[in-house]
């Protein structure tokens, strides 16, 4: 099943309720989750610009779609973002497969060449 991260931060009048009552929030989340056919992985308070940080796999797309939307909806989230993950051996297979089809693309830049079909793309300079 396809794993997805969600990052999200709370309005104050979400924390306020969180430190007065105290609640699960994995607990909360995971009817949302299991609705939508998913099951929850890890789940994380954390600094930064995100409060909360949570793993789940999802059978689809808008089965994560809807678990975000369903969860900002709720009005407890100040801003949210959901990424779709990809395990090290899909992005070893995505990079092969950039290196096969890269012949192709010519970049929009001032610096770029056209490439020949079967030309490799040359390393990046600094």
């Amino acid at each position: 099943m396809p794993r997805y991260l969600f990052q999200g931060s709370y309005t104050a009048d979400s924390w306020a309720t969180q430190v007065r009552n105290q609640p699960d929030p994995i607990e909360r989340i995971r009817p949302l989750v299991e609705a939508c056919g998913g099951r929850i992985e890890e789940f994380y308070y954390c600094f930064g610009d995100d409060d909360i940080v949570l793993i789940t796999d999802m059978p689809d797309d808008e089965s994560a779609a809807a678990v975000s939307l369903a969860a900002t909806a709720g009005g407890s989230l100040r801003s949210g973002r959901t990424t779709k993950l990809l395990t090290v051996e899909q992005g070893l297979a995505a990079m092969r497969r950039a290196a096969e089809v890269s012949a192709v693309y010519t970049p929009p830049t001032s610096t770029a060449v056209p490439r020949q079909a079967g030309q490799a793309a040359s390393a990046p300079t600094a």
